[in-house]
């Protein structure tokens, strides 16, 4: 995702990095108590205010960060089938629109997230998620009480990764699924020492993933990764070799962007992007499907 210089606010005690401030300006919803909203109800339209863009995560509906959220949007849909029926968790759902996709499918969902502002949108805009405030170090559910948890693009802004992962491990049934999603340390910040994002802590690559996962007793079922369809490779050779870098070079410089960049950001979709296992190191982003082995006996 884009970001922007971060404004600081208290995360003491917490397992997140320091945050920016944020505010939310989010439409006025009537639900009724016994009301169980249709996905057509409940899916904002573009008119709707959402959630401003800090740098920390991605919102719909902005046209200049468009290829970021359908990057962030394709792993949602391509995973969504593992929901069904489920009862599920997204540990950090941000600005809610992923939990609600989730949502079409799943008994349950619940939401969680340390930021109050997005708590407090996300139960305004998404009325169908079981919205929660809390920390990703110490989850506010019993153990073994979900079947999924979802992590998408959040474990690199954490400070304890293990404790994060472990508490995923405690809250899912023997059997269950963490989903989770990471940019690629190796394509993300190549060559630095530091993320180059300023809200990440630490990025991994994908031998440190699954060493992650595995160390907090996790099975690694599928190790993946997000590349560019054949689309977006002819917008890199288009944009100076890079996409990607085009439209970061613009956003840092603080200008208007360029009519044509706009218009060729704003017309991707979740088809110009591909989940595939070979040459995992190339990879734009990390998808790993990781399971809680089953009780034995």
């Amino acid at each position: 995702m884009m970001w922007t210089t971060p404004t600081s606010s208290d995360t003491e005690g917490t397992n997140l990095p320091t945050v920016s401030d944020s505010s939310v300006s989010t439409p006025a919803m009537s639900v009724d108590a016994d009301s169980n909203p249709t996905a057509a109800e409940a899916t904002p339209q573009p008119s709707e205010a959402t959630l401003p863009l800090t740098g920390e995560r991605t919102v719909p509906g902005v046209p200049e960060e468009n290829y970021w959220f359908r990057r962030h949007e394709v792993v949602y849909r391509q995973l969504l089938e593992r929901c069904a029926g489920r009862v599920v968790l997204e540990a950090g759902s941000g600005e809610g629109y992923g939990a609600n996709m989730i949502a079409d499918v799943a008994e349950k969902v619940i939401g969680l997230d340390y930021d109050t502002s997005a708590v407090d949108h996300v139960r305004a805009r998404y009325p169908r998620i079981d919205m929660r405030h809390g920390n990703l170090a110490d989850l506010p559910l019993p153990d073994a009480s979900v079947g999924i948890v979802v992590n998408f693009q959040v474990i690199e802004h954490l400070w304890d990764q293990a404790q994060f992962l472990a508490e995923c491990f405690r809250v899912l049934t023997p059997g269950g699924e963490l989903l989770i999603s990471t940019p690629n340390r190796i394509t993300f910040s190549p060559g630095r020492d530091t993320p180059l994002n300023p809200f990440h802590t630490r990025e991994l690559n994908a031998a440190e993933m699954t060493e992650l996962l595995e160390e907090a007793g996790f099975v690694v079922d599928l190790m993946t990764g997000v590349h560019h369809g054949p689309r977006l490779r002819e917008l890199d050779a288009k944009h100076g070799g890079s996409f990607i870098d085009a439209q970061i070079d613009r956003a840092l410089a603080g200008e208007p962007w360029p009519a044509d960049l706009v218009a060729d950001v704003e017309a991707i979709t979740v088809d110009d992007f591909a989940l595939t296992e070979p040459d995992i190191d190339a990879s734009l982003d990390l998808v790993a499907i990781a399971r809680k082995p089953a009780v034995s006996g």
